[in-house]
């Protein structure tokens, strides 16, 4: 099976993180949110991508070709970026002769069986319960249990029931027509051409699709539910260790993913913190945070935090949300 996967976006709402990198390759738990996404694809046995790239496209390349060497990988470009509907029409030809595929969106962490998904007939949509379905794409059911209708961003949603970004399609043909459809009437929804409205015209033209709810579902597209993402991972059992390496006068709290070469001195870190390759930590302490390779942090209290590669920190007890190549002195 070919797994597609869109890694176009520019992550505003991931500012000042996404100014010098895709929100694709922001680190969580010790890797790249694209890393995480392609080895549970690999996992299930996925063995061909598609990846999708626009913004910041070559870091992602790089990225996919450093870690993954042996990956059997395509790339797309999507110029201009007009909605995930077109990203996939830009890659159609790569997946139109395809029996099944699989498309996950770059941005998402999802925890569900992918072999029980890969195993149904039909196209399966992958759903979670949400409080507030306006913000996302619903999907309706009937009585039977297949799916009925999809809606991007409902003004009256009749379901709260969110597409979560995870979808099998048992017709990649069909898609692609309707994704045609699409872009040759130019229908859009908020400006821009969205996949849920190319399943919707697959239903009209008698597409049986069926729902799969999942477990865990982050949208890593803010920080919130990027730091919970980190969170839920960390918790997975490879991360509950009781050894870690020893760091004169700190206390680790598990769990906690430390880089390579990382040097940590008269702190407490953890629970639930990633730190990147190279960072250096003195007198700190933090916990439920990310941060970044190369990063040094120094007399700092921090929780709920993203501190970004290459970034400096001195003298200060908050929360904070800060980009790449920053230097931040209150120790003055």
């Amino acid at each position: 099976m070919k797994a597609i996967i869109p890694v176009a976006g520019m992550g505003a709402r991931l500012r000042p993180h996404t100014h010098t990198q895709p929100k694709a390759l922001v680190p969580i738990a010790g890797k790249a949110i694209l890393g995480h996404i392609i080895e549970h694809l690999q996992a299930a046995g996925i063995t061909r991508f598609v990846l999708v790239v626009g913004y910041l496209g070559e870091k992602i390349m790089h990225y996919v070709q450093r870690k993954y060497p042996q990956l059997q990988v395509e790339f797309v470009v999507q110029q201009p970026r007009e909605g995930l509907g077109h990203a996939l029409w830009a890659a159609r030809e790569t997946f139109r002769s395809e029996e099944n595929v699989l498309i996950q969106l770059g941005d998402t962490i999802v925890d569900v069986d992918l072999a029980q998904i890969l195993a149904m007939d039909h196209t399966v949509l992958a759903v979670k319960k949400v409080k507030d379905p306006g913000l996302f794409g619903i999907a309706e059911m009937d009585h039977d249990g297949f799916i009925t209708k999809v809606v991007e961003k409902p003004r009256i949603p009749k379901s709260n029931f969110a597409l979560v970004g995870l979808y099998k399609i048992a017709n990649p043909a069909k898609l692609v027509q309707s994704l045609e459809h699409l872009i040759a009437n130019d229908i859009r929804t908020q400006n821009e051409h969205h996949l849920t409205d190319a399943l919707m015209h697959m239903i009209q033209e008698g597409e049986k699709m069926v729902p799969l709810t999942v477990d865990h579902w982050f949208d890593c597209g803010r920080k919130d539910t990027l730091l919970q993402a980190n969170a839920t991972l960390l918790n997975r059992p490879e991360f509950k260790k009781s050894e870690y390496p020893q760091f004169p006068n700190t206390i680790i709290i598990p769990p906690v993913s430390i880089g390579r070469d990382v040097k940590i001195a008269n702190s407490i870190v953890g629970p639930n913190v990633a730190i990147g390759e190279g960072a250096i930590l003195n007198y700190t302490i933090v916990r439920n945070s990310i941060i970044g390779g190369y990063a040094e942090l120094g007399y700092a209290v921090l929780e709920d935090s993203l501190v970004g590669s290459d970034s400096a920190l001195k003298g200060l007890s908050q929360r904070l949300n800060i980009g790449d190549s920053t230097e931040i002195d209150f120790s003055h």
